[in-house]
């Protein structure tokens, strides 16, 4: 596996970037600023350094001079902005591999690594992307990088171990069926099946053959022997989605189940012992159901031993590049296409809208959006309508206009935010690196 020195001083892109190589079998560690990169190369080997040109003790050129006289065969690749394309040039002629300008496309910078890499050690290199294709396999999760998808990763790591009853909430589309799946491959069960069950769209009466099977002949229709769900998932999970759908008289079947643990199926007079770990979801607030009367609060605390709600997508939105960039890549792979990434203007859209329907709507917009495209970035054009609508609907953000009247912007911006700096820059629409530069260039830092 490549190592590679990744020199960015904004945390947030650089954990997001550092997650993309990681997905793509690289090794990545950080640094924020120039000395600490120094520090790290002398303390250790890499296979490549990845460097913003601009830093907050010095710049990538004063790096990569650094870098050649210490450690000239180390590759250096430099990320820029339009603006600094002539400077990173220059940079080039003083050794550095290649550079790479800011917004870039995932696959762009997949493509700069291969080529500085292969350079260096073609043959190798040749062996790994061999070893790579064979082998290669399509992550079902990303981990996420924002607050609330940290605290998610952490319920999931502490309870996944347990035997514990697992009630997963969250709004539809939210992945509540992935968390479990998570949990599930994280427990020592991850080696036994893993059975979902969709139980708004069982029948109330069909739920007791579903769940517990039945015998030939032991109702009109039953042609043959049925394995119910909870025989299937003997050993491993079984994972009931919307379970607050089930009828009371389901409730009170499945309560018996889970406080005897055996099952008999329909028309047969011998009962099965199964162990299983039970995960169930929903959409709905359980607690005001079993205040109503619509569902049991016996079988309510059974299942509730631990309790997770999976965020709305509006509360990872500092994940919503990785998130955007694994359904790309997933699209990719099942329409058989190559698309490398989304336009500017798409990424503003994406970031303006609502996204009711939260991750499953992320993966149906940009699944659409793949099959449309015929170049290779996708546009406004491949999007649905309601994404045009919406940022007409929406007040504009405030944006530079002018040299005149920046500084007052940024007085303004800062005052209406509390002089948080991180939500100025959002409401300027600039990244907090630019508003820092311009805080400098006004001396109002």
């Amino acid at each position: 596996m490549k190592s590679i020195l990744l020199v960015e001083d904004d945390i947030t892109f650089s954990e997001m970037l550092k997650q993309f190589l990681e997905r793509h079998d690289y090794k990545v560690q950080v640094a924020f600023n120039m000395e600490k990169a120094v520090l790290k190369l002398k303390s250790e080997s890499y296979d490549l350094v990845f460097t913003d040109l601009r830093l907050p003790d010095g710049d990538g050129i004063s790096l990569l001079k650094k870098i050649k006289t210490l450690y000239y065969q180390v590759p250096v690749v430099l990320m820029t902005s339009y603006a600094e394309v002539s400077t990173a040039v220059q940079a080039m002629k003083q050794g550095a591999f290649d550079y790479i300008s800011k917004p870039f496309n995932p696959d762009e910078v997949l493509e700069v690594i291969h080529n500085a890499l292969e350079d260096q050690l073609p043959e190798e290199i040749e062996i790994l992307e061999n070893n790579l294709s064979e082998n290669k396999s399509t992550p079902d999760t990303v981990a996420g990088i924002s607050g609330a998808s940290k605290t998610l990763n952490d319920y999931i790591g502490l309870v996944a171990p347990t035997n514990m009853t697992v009630l997963i909430s969250g709004e539809s589309g939210t992945g509540k069926e992935v968390v479990a799946r998570m949990i599930h491959n994280q427990s020592n069960r991850k080696h036994q099946p893993f059975v979902a069950v969709d139980c708004g769209a069982i029948p109330k009466e069909l739920a007791s053959s579903e769940f517990f099977g039945h015998k030939k002949g032991s109702f009109t229709g039953a042609i043959s022997d049925k394995t119910g769900h909870f025989e299937a998932a003997n050993g491993g999970t079984l994972f009931l989605d919307e379970v607050g759908n089930l009828s009371y008289d389901n409730q009170i079947q499945l309560l018996r189940a889970l406080q005897e643990r055996k099952v008999k199926p329909i028309g047969s007079n011998e009962e099965i012992k199964v162990d299983i770990r039970l995960i169930t979801a929903t959409n709905e607030n359980l607690f005001e159901a079993v205040g109503n009367g619509d569902f049991r609060e016996d079988l309510f605390h059974r299942l509730n031993e631990f309790s997770i709600k999976v965020p709305s997508l509006k509360d990872r939105m500092d994940d919503f590049v990785l998130f955007a960039d694994f359904f790309l890549d997933m699209a990719n792979e099942q329409l058989n296409k190559s698309i490398v990434g989304f336009s500017k203007e798409v990424m503003t859209l994406f970031q303006q809208y609502s996204w009711p329907g939260n991750l499953r709507e992320l993966s149906n917009v940009i699944k659409r959006a793949v099959l449309l495209t015929q170049d290779q970035v996708i546009e406004k054009h491949s999007l649905p309508e309601e994404f045009g609508k919406e940022q007409s609907s929406q007040i504009p953000p405030k944006t530079f206009s002018t040299k005149e009247n920046e500084k007052e912007l940024i007085v303004s911006a800062l005052k209406e935010v509390g002089n948080n700096k991180t939500q100025a820059a959002k409401l300027l629409n600039i990244t907090r690196k630019t508003l820092y530069n311009k805080l400098k260039e006004y001396n109002l830092s």
